[in-house]
Protein backbone atom coordinates (compact mmCIF):
# COMPACT_ATOMS: atom_id res chain seq x y z
CA UNK A 1 0.00 0.00 0.00
CA UNK A 2 0.87 3.56 -0.45
CA UNK A 3 2.38 6.06 1.94
CA UNK A 4 -0.43 7.93 2.11
CA UNK A 5 -2.23 4.78 3.94
CA UNK A 6 0.19 3.21 5.81
CA UNK A 7 3.04 5.41 6.01
CA UNK A 8 5.92 5.41 8.78
CA UNK A 9 7.22 8.88 9.40
CA UNK A 10 8.97 8.72 12.58
CA UNK A 11 11.45 5.90 11.53
CA UNK A 12 10.72 3.72 14.32
CA UNK A 13 7.82 1.95 12.84
CA UNK A 14 5.17 4.00 14.63
CA UNK A 15 2.19 5.68 12.60
CA UNK A 16 2.22 9.27 13.49
CA UNK A 17 -0.71 11.90 13.49
CA UNK A 18 0.44 13.25 10.32
CA UNK A 19 -0.03 9.64 8.75
CA UNK A 20 -3.37 9.71 10.45
CA UNK A 21 -4.45 12.71 8.62
CA UNK A 22 -3.04 11.67 5.48
CA UNK A 23 -4.92 8.55 5.64
CA UNK A 24 -8.21 10.55 7.08
CA UNK A 25 -7.44 13.19 4.49
CA UNK A 26 -7.63 16.35 6.74
CA UNK A 27 -4.88 18.92 8.05
CA UNK A 28 -2.72 17.65 10.87
CA UNK A 29 -4.26 20.26 13.25
CA UNK A 30 -7.69 18.08 13.06
CA UNK A 31 -6.04 15.49 14.15
CA UNK A 32 -3.97 17.20 17.39
CA UNK A 33 -8.20 18.84 18.44
CA UNK A 34 -9.17 15.01 18.33
CA UNK A 35 -6.65 13.12 20.33
CA UNK A 36 -6.09 16.70 22.63
CA UNK A 37 -10.17 16.55 23.45
CA UNK A 38 -10.32 20.02 21.68
CA UNK A 39 -12.70 19.22 18.69
CA UNK A 40 -15.81 19.83 20.24
CA UNK A 41 -16.93 22.95 18.08
CA UNK A 42 -14.20 23.01 15.70
CA UNK A 43 -14.92 19.72 13.40
CA UNK A 44 -18.13 18.04 12.60
CA UNK A 45 -18.74 14.62 13.93
CA UNK A 46 -18.21 13.15 10.96
CA UNK A 47 -14.76 14.02 10.73
CA UNK A 48 -14.10 13.07 14.26
CA UNK A 49 -15.33 9.53 13.41
CA UNK A 50 -13.23 9.89 10.22
CA UNK A 51 -10.14 10.51 11.98
CA UNK A 52 -10.50 7.93 14.79
CA UNK A 53 -11.03 5.00 12.50
CA UNK A 54 -7.84 5.72 10.10
CA UNK A 55 -6.19 5.99 13.38
CA UNK A 56 -7.50 2.52 14.49
CA UNK A 57 -6.58 1.23 10.81
CA UNK A 58 -3.35 2.35 11.02
CA UNK A 59 -2.75 1.52 15.58
CA UNK A 60 -1.79 4.87 16.27
CA UNK A 61 -1.47 6.21 19.81
CA UNK A 62 -0.95 9.50 20.79
CA UNK A 63 2.73 10.14 22.60
CA UNK A 64 2.10 10.18 26.34
CA UNK A 65 5.17 12.16 26.70
CA UNK A 66 4.54 14.61 24.36
CA UNK A 67 0.90 15.06 25.94
CA UNK A 68 1.69 15.33 28.98
CA UNK A 69 4.86 18.15 28.10
CA UNK A 70 2.04 20.40 26.94
CA UNK A 71 -0.74 19.55 29.98
CA UNK A 72 2.46 19.89 32.13
CA UNK A 73 1.65 16.16 33.13
CA UNK A 74 2.69 12.80 32.62
CA UNK A 75 -0.06 10.47 32.96
CA UNK A 76 2.44 8.85 35.33
CA UNK A 77 2.22 8.42 39.19
CA UNK A 78 4.92 7.05 41.31
CA UNK A 79 3.99 4.45 44.30
CA UNK A 80 7.25 3.93 47.02
CA UNK A 81 6.38 1.07 49.29
CA UNK A 82 8.64 -1.05 51.73
CA UNK A 83 7.78 -4.61 50.86
CA UNK A 84 6.47 -5.43 47.91
CA UNK A 85 8.13 -9.01 47.54
CA UNK A 86 7.54 -10.03 51.30
CA UNK A 87 4.18 -8.98 51.83
CA UNK A 88 1.65 -11.55 51.27
CA UNK A 89 -0.96 -8.28 50.65
CA UNK A 90 0.85 -5.98 48.77
CA UNK A 91 -0.80 -7.15 45.47
CA UNK A 92 -4.47 -6.33 46.79
CA UNK A 93 -2.98 -2.77 47.51
CA UNK A 94 -0.98 -2.39 44.05
CA UNK A 95 -3.78 -3.75 42.44
CA UNK A 96 -6.29 -1.06 43.45
CA UNK A 97 -3.83 1.66 42.56
CA UNK A 98 -2.84 0.38 39.26
CA UNK A 99 -6.32 -0.33 38.53
CA UNK A 100 -8.00 2.84 39.26
CA UNK A 101 -4.67 4.59 38.09
CA UNK A 102 -5.14 2.99 34.51
CA UNK A 103 -9.29 3.63 33.77
CA UNK A 104 -7.97 7.81 34.39
CA UNK A 105 -5.21 7.28 31.85
CA UNK A 106 -2.77 7.02 34.61
CA UNK A 107 0.48 4.09 34.76
CA UNK A 108 1.85 3.73 37.87
CA UNK A 109 5.42 3.43 38.37
CA UNK A 110 6.34 1.22 41.94
CA UNK A 111 9.82 1.17 43.51
CA UNK A 112 10.43 -1.39 46.57
CA UNK A 113 12.85 0.01 48.90
CA UNK A 114 12.94 -2.91 51.12
CA UNK A 115 12.21 -0.78 54.20
CA UNK A 116 15.77 1.22 53.80
CA UNK A 117 15.32 5.14 54.22
CA UNK A 118 18.31 6.11 52.07
CA UNK A 119 16.39 3.87 48.82
CA UNK A 120 13.19 5.73 49.73
CA UNK A 121 14.73 9.12 49.83
CA UNK A 122 16.31 8.28 46.26
CA UNK A 123 13.11 6.79 45.04
CA UNK A 124 11.17 9.48 45.40
CA UNK A 125 13.84 11.80 44.12
CA UNK A 126 14.06 9.71 40.86
CA UNK A 127 10.23 9.98 40.53
CA UNK A 128 10.49 13.79 40.90
CA UNK A 129 13.15 13.78 37.63
CA UNK A 130 10.93 12.32 36.11
CA UNK A 131 8.36 14.45 36.94
CA UNK A 132 5.35 12.07 37.48
CA UNK A 133 1.62 13.93 38.36
CA UNK A 134 2.32 12.37 42.40
CA UNK A 135 3.56 9.74 44.45
CA UNK A 136 1.67 7.17 46.43
CA UNK A 137 3.80 6.17 49.50
CA UNK A 138 2.41 2.66 51.19
CA UNK A 139 3.36 0.33 54.09
CA UNK A 140 2.65 -3.14 54.24
CA UNK A 141 2.26 -2.86 57.96
CA UNK A 142 -0.03 0.04 59.76
CA UNK A 143 2.49 2.66 61.59
CA UNK A 144 3.46 5.53 62.20
CA UNK A 145 5.82 6.73 59.15
CA UNK A 146 8.54 9.49 58.69
CA UNK A 147 7.62 10.71 55.70
CA UNK A 148 10.73 10.74 52.62
CA UNK A 149 12.57 13.58 51.52
CA UNK A 150 11.01 15.29 48.74
CA UNK A 151 7.66 13.92 49.11
CA UNK A 152 6.57 17.22 49.78
CA UNK A 153 7.50 18.62 46.91
CA UNK A 154 4.51 16.74 45.00
CA UNK A 155 1.04 15.73 45.22
CA UNK A 156 1.67 12.78 48.00
CA UNK A 157 -0.97 10.36 49.29
CA UNK A 158 0.14 7.79 51.99
CA UNK A 159 -1.32 4.31 52.27
CA UNK A 160 -1.69 1.50 55.42
CA UNK A 161 0.58 4.03 57.14
CA UNK A 162 0.52 7.43 59.17
CA UNK A 163 2.80 10.54 58.50
CA UNK A 164 4.76 10.95 62.08
CA UNK A 165 4.26 14.83 61.50
CA UNK A 166 0.72 14.55 60.37
CA UNK A 167 1.68 16.61 57.14
CA UNK A 168 0.00 14.53 54.71
CA UNK A 169 -3.52 12.77 53.80
CA UNK A 170 -3.72 9.34 54.54
CA UNK A 171 -5.39 5.95 53.79
CA UNK A 172 -5.42 3.50 56.63
CA UNK A 173 -8.06 0.49 57.98
CA UNK A 174 -10.42 1.49 60.66
CA UNK A 175 -8.90 -1.29 63.14
CA UNK A 176 -11.11 -0.49 66.01
CA UNK A 177 -14.15 -0.71 63.68
CA UNK A 178 -12.89 -3.88 62.70
CA UNK A 179 -12.31 -4.85 66.42
CA UNK A 180 -16.08 -4.67 67.09
CA UNK A 181 -17.03 -6.25 64.20
CA UNK A 182 -14.83 -9.14 65.46
CA UNK A 183 -16.69 -9.07 68.72
CA UNK A 184 -20.05 -9.01 67.64
CA UNK A 185 -19.54 -12.15 65.70
CA UNK A 186 -18.86 -14.05 68.56
CA UNK A 187 -21.79 -11.82 70.45
CA UNK A 188 -24.25 -12.40 68.13
CA UNK A 189 -23.83 -16.42 68.31
CA UNK A 190 -24.74 -15.97 72.09
CA UNK A 191 -20.51 -16.18 73.16
CA UNK A 192 -20.41 -13.78 76.72
CA UNK A 193 -16.85 -16.01 77.41
CA UNK A 194 -14.63 -14.37 75.20
CA UNK A 195 -10.57 -13.98 74.07
CA UNK A 196 -8.17 -12.11 71.85
CA UNK A 197 -5.16 -13.99 71.61
CA UNK A 198 -2.01 -12.02 69.83
CA UNK A 199 -0.72 -8.86 68.88
CA UNK A 200 1.67 -6.40 70.84
CA UNK A 201 2.14 -3.04 71.37
CA UNK A 202 1.55 -1.62 67.94
CA UNK A 203 -1.52 0.77 65.94
CA UNK A 204 -3.49 -2.11 64.85
CA UNK A 205 -2.94 -4.10 67.89
CA UNK A 206 -4.24 -1.37 70.05
CA UNK A 207 -7.16 0.04 67.93
CA UNK A 208 -8.15 -4.04 67.07
CA UNK A 209 -8.49 -4.37 71.06
CA UNK A 210 -10.12 -1.28 72.27
CA UNK A 211 -12.84 -1.90 69.15
CA UNK A 212 -13.61 -5.92 70.76
CA UNK A 213 -13.83 -3.99 74.30
CA UNK A 214 -16.10 -1.63 73.16
CA UNK A 215 -18.83 -3.90 71.41
CA UNK A 216 -18.20 -5.90 74.83
CA UNK A 217 -18.94 -3.33 77.04
CA UNK A 218 -21.74 -2.38 75.40
CA UNK A 219 -23.31 -6.40 76.12
CA UNK A 220 -22.37 -5.85 79.94
CA UNK A 221 -19.20 -8.68 79.03
CA UNK A 222 -15.89 -8.38 80.71
CA UNK A 223 -12.66 -9.52 79.93
CA UNK A 224 -10.42 -10.90 82.25
CA UNK A 225 -7.19 -9.55 81.96
CA UNK A 226 -5.56 -13.22 81.76
CA UNK A 227 -7.88 -13.74 79.04
CA UNK A 228 -6.29 -11.36 77.05
CA UNK A 229 -2.55 -12.63 75.44
CA UNK A 230 -0.42 -10.42 73.90
CA UNK A 231 1.52 -13.24 72.21
CA UNK A 232 2.69 -11.28 68.82
CA UNK A 233 1.54 -12.18 65.31
CA UNK A 234 2.35 -15.63 64.41
CA UNK A 235 1.05 -18.79 64.36
CA UNK A 236 3.80 -19.55 67.52
CA UNK A 237 2.09 -16.67 69.77
CA UNK A 238 -1.47 -18.22 68.88
CA UNK A 239 -0.58 -21.81 69.52
CA UNK A 240 1.64 -20.47 72.71
CA UNK A 241 -1.39 -18.09 73.86
CA UNK A 242 -4.16 -20.84 73.36
CA UNK A 243 -2.20 -23.33 75.94
CA UNK A 244 -2.19 -20.62 78.43
CA UNK A 245 -6.41 -19.76 78.16
CA UNK A 246 -7.24 -23.98 77.73
CA UNK A 247 -4.47 -26.45 78.87
CA UNK A 248 -5.61 -27.79 82.10
CA UNK A 249 -8.73 -25.68 82.25
CA UNK A 250 -11.98 -27.09 82.70
CA UNK A 251 -14.63 -26.64 80.28
CA UNK A 252 -16.88 -24.48 82.18
CA UNK A 253 -14.17 -22.12 83.35
CA UNK A 254 -12.88 -21.94 79.65
CA UNK A 255 -13.84 -18.98 77.14
CA UNK A 256 -15.86 -19.96 74.38
CA UNK A 257 -15.06 -17.63 71.95
CA UNK A 258 -11.92 -16.51 70.57
CA UNK A 259 -10.82 -13.03 68.79
CA UNK A 260 -6.90 -13.41 67.19
CA UNK A 261 -5.05 -10.51 66.37
CA UNK A 262 -4.70 -12.21 62.72
CA UNK A 263 -4.82 -15.32 60.87
CA UNK A 264 -1.38 -16.74 61.35
CA UNK A 265 -2.45 -16.27 65.25
CA UNK A 266 -5.54 -18.28 64.42
CA UNK A 267 -3.97 -21.09 62.78
CA UNK A 268 -1.90 -21.62 65.94
CA UNK A 269 -5.00 -21.34 68.18
CA UNK A 270 -6.81 -23.91 66.05
CA UNK A 271 -3.58 -26.29 66.36
CA UNK A 272 -3.96 -25.99 69.93
CA UNK A 273 -7.59 -26.75 69.96
CA UNK A 274 -7.16 -29.94 68.32
CA UNK A 275 -4.13 -31.14 70.39
CA UNK A 276 -5.91 -30.77 73.60
CA UNK A 277 -9.10 -32.14 71.82
CA UNK A 278 -11.50 -28.86 71.81
CA UNK A 279 -13.50 -28.82 68.66
CA UNK A 280 -14.19 -26.01 66.59
CA UNK A 281 -17.10 -24.75 66.44
CA UNK A 282 -18.60 -26.73 68.75
CA UNK A 283 -16.88 -26.05 71.96
CA UNK A 284 -15.02 -23.38 71.07
CA UNK A 285 -15.31 -20.37 68.01
CA UNK A 286 -12.62 -18.79 66.63
CA UNK A 287 -12.38 -15.31 64.32
CA UNK A 288 -9.32 -14.25 62.59
CA UNK A 289 -8.06 -10.78 60.80
CA UNK A 290 -6.65 -10.20 57.59
CA UNK A 291 -8.42 -13.04 55.55
CA UNK A 292 -4.64 -13.67 54.35
CA UNK A 293 -4.37 -15.42 50.93
CA UNK A 294 -3.92 -19.14 50.76
CA UNK A 295 -4.15 -19.61 54.89
CA UNK A 296 -7.50 -18.49 56.11
CA UNK A 297 -9.85 -20.58 53.56
CA UNK A 298 -7.73 -23.63 53.88
CA UNK A 299 -7.43 -23.89 57.87
CA UNK A 300 -9.29 -27.15 59.70
CA UNK A 301 -12.05 -25.17 59.98
CA UNK A 302 -12.22 -22.69 57.08
CA UNK A 303 -11.61 -19.65 59.00
CA UNK A 304 -13.80 -16.85 59.72
CA UNK A 305 -11.91 -13.62 59.62
CA UNK A 306 -12.07 -10.05 59.13
CA UNK A 307 -10.35 -8.44 55.60
CA UNK A 308 -7.83 -5.78 55.43
CA UNK A 309 -9.34 -3.52 52.80
CA UNK A 310 -6.01 -3.61 51.21
CA UNK A 311 -7.16 -3.51 47.30
CA UNK A 312 -9.94 -0.35 48.62
CA UNK A 313 -7.32 0.85 50.18
CA UNK A 314 -4.86 1.25 46.75
CA UNK A 315 -8.39 2.23 45.20
CA UNK A 316 -9.24 4.94 47.15
CA UNK A 317 -5.45 6.08 47.81
CA UNK A 318 -5.37 6.46 43.92
CA UNK A 319 -8.53 8.45 43.51
CA UNK A 320 -7.60 10.90 46.07
CA UNK A 321 -4.69 11.58 43.80
CA UNK A 322 -6.12 11.51 40.98
CA UNK A 323 -7.86 14.33 41.99
CA UNK A 324 -5.80 16.10 43.66
CA UNK A 325 -4.27 16.03 39.90
CA UNK A 326 -7.23 17.00 38.18
CA UNK A 327 -8.35 19.66 40.06
CA UNK A 328 -4.88 20.70 40.52
CA UNK A 329 -4.95 21.45 44.14
CA UNK A 330 -3.53 20.23 47.10
CA UNK A 331 -5.14 17.50 49.44
CA UNK A 332 -5.94 17.94 52.73
CA UNK A 333 -3.80 16.34 55.73
CA UNK A 334 -6.69 14.14 56.61
CA UNK A 335 -7.20 10.68 57.63
CA UNK A 336 -9.59 8.49 55.97
CA UNK A 337 -10.63 4.74 57.71
CA UNK A 338 -12.13 1.97 55.84
CA UNK A 339 -13.83 -1.23 57.03
CA UNK A 340 -13.39 -3.79 55.60
CA UNK A 341 -15.35 -7.29 55.11
CA UNK A 342 -16.42 -9.88 57.51
CA UNK A 343 -15.57 -13.05 55.62
CA UNK A 344 -17.79 -15.96 57.08
CA UNK A 345 -16.45 -19.53 56.99
CA UNK A 346 -16.61 -22.65 59.57
CA UNK A 347 -14.49 -21.62 62.17
CA UNK A 348 -18.20 -19.87 64.35
CA UNK A 349 -21.09 -21.23 65.86
CA UNK A 350 -23.11 -21.09 68.38
CA UNK A 351 -21.95 -20.82 71.84
CA UNK A 352 -22.32 -24.33 74.00
CA UNK A 353 -25.03 -24.60 76.60
CA UNK A 354 -23.21 -25.45 79.61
Amino acid sequence: MGRGEEGRADGLGRPTSRDVARLAGVSHTAVSFVFNDRAEGNLSPATQERIRQAAARLGYRPDPVARGLRRRRTAVIGLVTDEIASSPFAGRLLRGAMETAWESGHLVLTIDSGGDRAKEDAAVAELLDRRVDGIIYAAMSLRRVRVPEGLHRTRSVLANCLPEDDSLPAVIPAERAGGRTAARLLLDEGHTRVAMVGGQDDIASVERLRGFRDALRVKGVLVPKEWVQRTGGEISGGYEGALRLFDGVAAERRPTGVFCYNDRVAAGVLHAAARLGIAVPGELSVVGYDDQEHMAAYLDPPLTTVALPHRAMGEAAARLLLDAIDTGRTPPATVRRLAGPVISRASVGPAPTR
